[in-house]
């Protein structure tokens, strides 16, 4: 079977790849070609929609309705190609050197194809297997919760979850959190001649720029010796900033994004406490001066790390499925693994590829990967048939 598996998932993998589902647009065409797909095989499908309808998630229960089956779960977003030296069409799955290339083959929709592929065979399970596509997941995993929220409340009790991410087929039971916030500092216009008349965003953009930059060195100077994260400490980085009109006018707004990724044991809030609070003080000083003026400091993104714990029925359920006795891995980036921890799945990450090719141009997923994770999803249909 893995083999017919392999040879379907590579079919079913060109149809993604097509799609352009680059977060900043909708993923609603290839959430309904996975529903139709899973309609042909008499599956049926549940699609949690985001606010404004133009993105979705979709779960599907394969199998029996029973408790203790098996969540497989993957998003449907990809990043963006824009600017990118691309050898190939990044939405045309082509295979060269033993390599599969397009936007998203690695990062995920290569898991996905072979979770889809072998849909046919997870039929004949005793316990189901739970298909779960999530949109948003690049730009803070934003999707997941609302569906992950339903798995949990409308589903007979899921064993554990399975996230698809890039891992060369090695079992990951950790990954940081992550938090992204958006600042924006409104002035007060004035010739910049005359400084007392007004009020800079920008400086005020710097001097709290200033801090946050601090702040990321602390970080560094701090990291724990025993960290098994590389690296192995909370990192913060400034990712986009804004401001001004014109040298010589007291710039009226500034914005800039800045991005905290934690390790299990670290507390986002506590790391950010002096920053709001030093915020908060300017915010009511420049109120005093300039009513209109002030400090807004908004949360885009949350998402939980994954915490490795000892004992877990999911490390111990995919080693068993890929062989791989050598210790759990983690990783630096964010994922949903710690959303669906969070909800009470024992959950790990294991999923074909490698994260060094995502968000590359070029990307793409070793043909070896896929046959990996083909014979991967052969042996859960055919464990979850004796189960």
């Amino acid at each position: 079977m893995p083999a017919e598996l392999y040879t379907s998932a590579l079919a079913i993998l060109e149809k993604l790849v097509a799609f352009d589902t680059t977060s900043r647009r909708s993923n609603l065409v290839l959430i309904e070609w996975v529903e139709a797909y899973l309609a042909e095989h008499e599956i049926a499908s549940t699609r949690v929609a985001s606010a404004d309808k133009n993105k979705a998630n979709l779960y599907a229960t394969i199998g029996p309705v029973a408790e203790g089956g098996v969540i497989l779960s993957g998003h449907s977003d990809v990043v963006p190609v824009d600017g990118q030296d691309w050898s190939s069409d990044p939405w045309v799955l082509t295979q060269a050197d033993g390599k599969l290339f397009g936007r998203g083959t690695c990062d995920m929709k290569g898991f996905l194809a072979l979770a889809l592929a072998a849909a046919p065979h997870f039929k004949h399970g005793k316990k189901p297997v739970h298909l779960a596509i999530s949109y948003d997941e690049e730009v803070g995993c934003l999707g997941a919760p609302a569906m992950i929220a339903e798995i949990a409340g409308k589903l007979p009790a899921p064993r554990l979850a399975i996230i698809g991410e890039p891992s060369m087929m090695k079992v990951i039971n950790g990954h940081k959190g992550i938090c992204v916030h958006e600042v924006e500092i409104l002035g007060h216009e004035a010739h910049s001649s005359h400084t007392q008349l007004g009020l800079s965003a920008n400086m005020i953009a710097i001097e709290l720029m200033h801090m946050l930059a601090d702040l990321a060195r602390r970080l560094f100077e701090k990291a724990p010796e025993d960290s098994p994260f590389v690296p192995p400490h909370a990192t913060l980085t400034i990712g986009e900033m804004e401001g001004g009109t014109a040298a010589n006018i007291l710039a009226r707004r500034a914005r800039f994004l800045f991005d905290l990724r934690t390790p299990p044991d670290d507390d986002a809030e506590d790391i950010l406490a002096e920053f709001k609070a030093h915020a908060s003080a300017l915010d009511g000083e420049m109120k005093a001066a300039f009513p209109e003026s002030g400090i807004t400091i908004t949360q885009l993104s949350n998402a939980p790390p994954l915490k490795p714990q000892a004992d877990s029925e999911a490390e111990d359920f995919v080693r068993g499925l890929t062989g791989d006795n050598n210790p759990a891995g983690v990783v630096a980036y964010a994922a949903e693994a710690g959303q669906f921890q969070q909800a009470g799945f024992p959950t790990v990450i294991c999923g074909p590829g490698s994260i060094e090719q995502a968000h590359q141009p070029d990307e793409f997923i070793a043909i070896d990967q896929m046959r990996q994770g083909a014979a991967f999803m052969e042996r859960l249909a055919t464990n979850l048939q004796g189960a």
